[in-house]
């Protein structure tokens, strides 16, 4: 009861911070692709969390060189000056979808629990009673049937990290679609999209193994809309889903 509470706490808050970053004019889709590009671009300086810089937090919804969103699309652009902040290749339009998403962090929760979690403990979760190691490997231990998890601290957010372990469909990236492709014999094959080009699918299916499938040789292709990952909702304690998300926003990297 009490882990559902939070559950529902979580999603609600996340909710609320969507309508306030649509209150700019913003769509989901502008906030789930600036998101993607701030992961991908900002993270190693500014951290998952927004606060990797000293003395800036781009959580927090206020800004000391710009407060419109104009404003902070130009900062994004054109750097700052005598700063470690560089010019950008940003189209304008990729800029404002990473200021939506700066705007969704303000009225999100920055930690994904309540309770402090422990990372050794969280790692003997993933190891033992969450099986994470089926399918995630972290620093090459572990499958390849999903992504690899050895960087995932860097650029995901606890509550990111937290609502994929509880509500997994809720968004699938990119990096983690499977697909299931049906031969022209019947055959069918299902696994995790890595690759396709105008002739070929490339993918590890169910076994780990790397396929790569012609596509003259294919029926139907489809790529599938739900998680392959199940839902932890009713497997972990509130304590165990603590553990877990502090596990996995440690884990920034080899070392």
């Amino acid at each position: 009861m009490l882990m559902r509470t939070a559950i529902v706490t979580v999603v609600a808050v996340l909710w609320a911070s969507l309508v306030c970053a649509q209150g700019h004019g913003y769509t989901p889709g502008d906030i789930e692709g600036g998101g993607q590009l701030y992961q991908a671009n900002c993270t190693g300086c500014h951290g998952p969390e927004g606060d990797g810089v000293p003395s800036v937090n781009l959580g927090s919804g206020r800004f000391r060189r710009g407060t419109t969103d104009d404003e902070l699309v130009k900062i994004i652009l054109g750097g700052i000056p005598g700063t470690a902040m560089p010019p950008s290749s940003f189209s304008e339009g990729q800029a404002g979808t990473i200021v939506a998403y700066l705007r969704s962090l303000a009225d999100s929760p920055v930690r994904g629990t309540t309770i402090p979690g422990d990372a050794s403990r969280g790692k003997t979760l993933f190891e033992g009673k969450g099986q994470c190691v089926n399918c995630h490997s972290v620093a090459g231990v572990g499958s390849r049937a999903a992504p690899a998890l050895t960087e995932i601290g860097s650029f995901r957010r606890a509550v990111e990290l937290q609502r994929s372990i509880v509500e997994p469909g809720a968004e699938v990236r990119s990096d983690s679609r499977s697909v299931r492709v049906v031969m022209r014999d019947g055959a069918t094959v299902t696994g995790r999209l890595l690759n396709q080009d105008t002739f070929t699918i490339q993918l590890l299916d169910s076994n780990a193994r790397l396929r790569l499938i012609e596509k003259s040789s294919v029926r139907e292709f489809t790529i599938l809309k739900e998680s392959p990952m199940p839902s932890y909702r009713d497997t972990l304690e509130t304590q165990e889903l603590a553990d877990l998300v502090t596990y996995l926003t440690s884990l920034k990297g080899r070392r």
